[in-house]
């Protein structure tokens, strides 16, 4: 195995999936907290207004907020080097607009980074995990208002300059791609159409859309610039969800559809975050669609300046793209594509591809030259607890063996790979489905889908499995 000897072994959460105290501590209103459960059949609903009588999945989830300890010493156990997990930007300022920060909601984290410390564990930091408070929603539409951005850099400012002798490594927008499709409206720009009825297809304005997608690329770039102001050391990055796709055949025609997908998904946002300037492509397809992006004075030199260390994205699974209409169609993280012939699939329908790691792997490193993370990748999965009491995942172990595996093969082929955090490390709530029963973790949580349980934590077997990987750094997989 090539693992380096510092390389960054760990697993991933979000607030909105996992904290749970969705009023407690001063905190506001998340747009997650108005999200209610679905499942693989049955889409997830927006409510405007919290309704008493409905079951919000986000607003205990698994109550990370009052079992932080346990769970870190659980994680501490594995062997964790790193721990992804985001702040809620509503638990700082619970409006979003506020001059002045919520201090219980600081000292919170703060508590929580000292935990991750006190075992060696580095903090990985998502500023912003689809979790945007809901009065900038109501206020200002999100980022379509321009003012919003001094918003997200008065937030992350204050708690970079709180942590900073805590935290090394930050992302300022998680999966921030999705703004580049109709979905990502309301989770990553905080746009809300007064019509929109399912945020999972929303009423789209693509001028609208684009443009707030700038004012996100400017306050991460401010982020940036001013993050290191506050330490120089800070390491900070983008995060981007990579959907990797191939030609369902040798047609020409389906070789440019996918060309022209991977530029305008994958690397349009990566291009602006790691160059610091919009790529060709982008400014063809603005002109086609009349889309004009108003820059203000100095915000191309702020791209340049505010451009990110290292780049981090989310891999999952693979699709295939064709001309050609009427093939079958299969799931993905919040997007699917046609099946590929060559590869099984998930219960949920998620086409498993661990040589497509490597390949994406390859891809982004021989685009951008800067160091990179993958930090969501894993299996969904209904786990079931045997007679003996345990949960033996095999199905979870074999998957994430061969994406251990061609992690390493795209090492030696000279990439530069330096962390690797699991996603769903702990059970948690899907972001997709708002379920419990597909389930990531190394660590079960007795919680079912209508929220009932006692929350108790146990390991799979997947628990013992990873803590021999992080030990032997990838050679005893």
């Amino acid at each position: 195995m090539s693992y380096p000897t510092n390389f960054l072994w760990g697993g991933a959460v979000a607030a909105n999936q996992c904290e749970g105290a969705w009023n407690v501590g001063g905190k506001g209103e998340s747009i997650s907290d108005h999200m209610r459960g679905g499942s693989l059949t049955k889409k997830r609903q927006f409510d405007r207004e919290i309704l008493p009588e409905e079951y919000y999945p986000s607003h205990q989830a698994i109550d990370f907020y009052h079992h932080y300890k346990e769970d870190i010493a659980l994680f501490a156990e594995m062997g964790f080097k790193v721990f992804r997990l985001s702040i809620a930007w509503s638990r700082i300022f619970p409006n979003g607009d506020e001059l002045e920060p919520n201090e219980e909601g600081l000292k919170f984290y703060d508590q929580v980074f000292d935990e991750c410390l006190k075992y060696g564990i580095e903090p990985l930091v998502t500023l912003s995990h689809f979790e945007i408070p809901y009065q900038l929603v109501k206020k200002y539409n999100g980022f379509a208002d321009r003012r919003v951005i001094d918003c997200f850099v008065r937030y992350s400012t204050t708690v970079m300059a709180r942590y900073k002798d805590k935290v090394k490594y930050w992302l300022t927008f998680n999966e921030i791609n999705f703004a580049s499709m109709p979905f990502g409206n309301l989770n990553v720009l905080g746009i809300l159409d007064e019509e929109t009825v399912d945020p999972f297809d929303p009423v789209d304005d693509l001028q609208r859309r684009y443009q707030a997608l700038h004012h996100v690329f400017v306050a991460s770039a401010k982020t940036v610039v001013e993050g290191h102001k506050i330490n120089p050391e800070f390491q900070i990055g983008c995060m981007l969800a990579h959907m990797t796709f191939y030609p369902l055949t040798p047609n020409p025609e389906d070789v440019l559809l996918v060309q022209q997908w991977d530029n305008h998904f994958n690397n349009y946002c990566g291009d602006v975050q790691v160059k610091g300037k919009y790529p060709f492509f982008i400014k063809e397809y603005f002109k086609k669609n009349n889309v004009t992006i108003t820059f203000e004075p100095g915000e191309e030199q702020l791209l340049e300046e505010g451009k990110v260390d290292f780049y981090s994205f989310s891999y999952y699974s693979s699709n295939c793209a064709s001309v050609e209409n009427g093939k079958e169609m299969t799931a993905g993280n919040l997007l699917g594509g046609i099946k590929n012939p060559y590869l099984k699939a998930s219960e949920w329908g998620w086409q498993i591809d661990p040589t497509g790691l490597r390949f994406t792997l390859n891809k982004l490193y021989d685009r951008y030259e800067v160091p990179l993370m993958v930090v969501e990748n894993g299996l969904g999965a209904e786990d079931t607890i045997n007679e003996a009491g345990e949960i033996i995942d095999d199905y979870r172990i074999d998957y994430l063996r061969q994406h251990v595996i061609a992690m390493d093969e795209a090492i030696e082929d000279g990439v530069e790979l330096i962390a690797y955090t699991m996603w769903g490390c702990i059970d948690l709530i899907s972001a997709g489905t708002g379920e419990m029963k597909k389930r990531y973790g190394f660590i079960h949580v007795n919680k079912e889908n209508d929220g009932s349980g006692d929350l108790k934590r146990r390991k799979k077997k997947s628990f013992d499995w990873y803590k021999q990987v992080i030990a032997s750094n990838g050679k005893d997989i």
